[in-house]
């Protein structure tokens, strides 16, 4: 979990730190629709090793935004969701979903 006493002074600069890599905003996109299995958050991300994924959920994990339940199956079976902290963080998505949209039909209108 993170240390309150380690995070920047600025809520701003908090937030980046937590999602700033282009990998972890595509995670909670995804699962924001719900649970998924490591495969299935693979497949949708595209272009990410399986390393980066692992790295990502991982320190997501510690940060207190993804939950990860491992199920004692053969073959294990391991799924991912947001935390509540996790979840707080789609109006944040919404606004570059939105603001992402109006880019582009500002450059096609241009």
């Amino acid at each position: 979990m993170v240390d309150v006493n380690t995070l920047p002074a600025c809520p701003v600069e908090t937030t980046l730190t937590l999602i700033s890599d282009k990998w972890k905003v595509l995670i909670i996109r995804d699962l924001l629709d719900g649970t998924r299995r490591f495969s299935e958050l693979r497949r949708s991300i595209g272009h990410i090793s399986q390393k980066v994924l692992t790295s990502n959920l991982r320190q997501m994990e510690n940060d207190g935004l993804v939950h990860r339940e491992v199920y004692a199956e053969v073959p294990p079976r391991v799924e991912y969701s947001l935390t509540e902290t996790g979840q707080s963080l789609k109006p944040v998505i919404d606004a570059m979903w939105n603001w992402g949209e109006a880019y582009k039909a500002k450059l096609t209108a241009d």
